[in-house]
């Protein structure tokens, strides 16, 4: 019999999705991500959110961002600058799941991250998203 998870696969795909947006203003705007987290925790609706992934993943990437974008720029096409700040941001979400969410399936990770791109991104976004995933996720140890 398979093991229930101890979280909802719903309320986690929220998490990303706010996580996703929350990393989209920092980037933008330069805010300490502190306050960022406190905004989206008072003006948004974190109902149906798992809130303790949200804030996990919005405050672990900042600390991590250079070694995350150091991960997969040898994948791109372009320069970081170059990236849409959607894509990155959406890049810096599934690089961080690969490498430190160790108990999530590089499947969901990739998959997630696709389904982002979709909703969020460019039209062809979710293509290369899953390219530079599935490439980085062949080069773990």
């Amino acid at each position: 019999m398979q093991k229930k998870p101890r979280f909802s696969p719903q309320a986690r795909t929220a998490a990303r999705q706010r996580v996703l947006q929350a990393l989209y203003q920092w980037q933008l705007t330069g805010l300490n991500i502190e306050l960022v987290f406190q905004q989206f925790l008072e003006d948004q609706n974190m109902d149906k959110v798992d809130k303790a992934y949200f804030e996990m993943l919005l405050l672990s990437i900042p600390i991590k961002v250079n070694q995350l974008d150091s991960a997969f720029s040898p994948f791109l096409d372009r320069s970081l600058a170059q990236l849409d700040p959607i894509e990155l941001a959406i890049l810096r979400i599934g690089c961080y799941e690969l490498k430190y969410c160790k108990d999530i399936p590089f499947k969901v990770v990739i998959n997630e991250a696709v389904e982002l791109a979709k909703r969020f991104g460019g039209e062809k976004s979710h293509k290369y998203i899953n390219s530079i995933l599935d490439k980085l996720h062949n080069t773990r140890d």
